[in-house]
């Protein structure tokens, strides 16, 4: 039975390495029979402010934002792709979260007291950074702060299981044959869901 993969490349620039990759992971995961559904954040219309807060958050949202819940909603396994910039992934993916991933969709407070449901238990995610810094020097130097925060404090929060996160490096120095073995890598992640 085919597994339903829900692709979020949250890289704002089209023709990127994110892109590539996603490219790749996909390929790998429609040759075993894998289900896919994408979403490219260089593709996708919305406004990035958040104005107010949850309470204030109006309930129509744009329709890619929507379709970008739905597609989270629907997925058994999910993919994040993103370059690190700054030491997380680009502010426009943030917005993304900040908008979309909102109480009764990917967690729900409880009336009083500071406990939440997880609503979306039982999904499994892979992450994959693409970066300038070498990934030995973000674990050692920086204690990679942008997978703790998207592994733990974005889709932990949320119930969803890390499986594994893939940080490629540098891309900066990378030469063409580096790039070649890190999409062939991505093609079999994808194929090992």
């Amino acid at each position: 039975m085919s597994k339903r993969i829900f692709i979020w490349v949250a890289h704002p620039r089209k023709g990127s390495l994110c892109e590539a990759m996603a490219d790749a992971y996909q390929q790998g995961a429609e040759q075993k029979g894998e289900e896919i559904r994408r979403m490219d954040l260089c593709e996708m219309q919305f406004d990035a402010n958040q104005s107010g807060d949850y309470a204030d958050t109006p309930t129509e949202l744009e329709a890619d934002l929507r379709q970008w819940q739905e597609n989270l909603q629907w997925a058994e396994h999910i993919m994040v792709i993103h370059p690190y910039w700054w030491g997380s992934m680009p502010a426009q993916a943030k917005a993304v979260l900040d908008r979309a991933l909102l109480p009764g969709v990917g967690f729900k407070y409880h009336g009083k007291g500071l406990g939440w449901d997880k609503l979306l238990s039982g999904r499994k995610a892979d992450v994959i950074i693409t970066s300038d810094t070498p990934p030995l020097l973000d674990r050692l130097l920086y204690r990679r702060p942008g997978r703790r925060v998207l592994t733990n404090q974005v889709l932990g929060f949320c119930g969803v299981k890390t499986r594994k996160v893939w940080q490629f490096g540098s891309v900066k120095t990378a030469k063409p044959q580096t790039i070649e073995r890190w999409l062939l890598k991505t093609q079999q992640l994808g194929a090992s869901v």
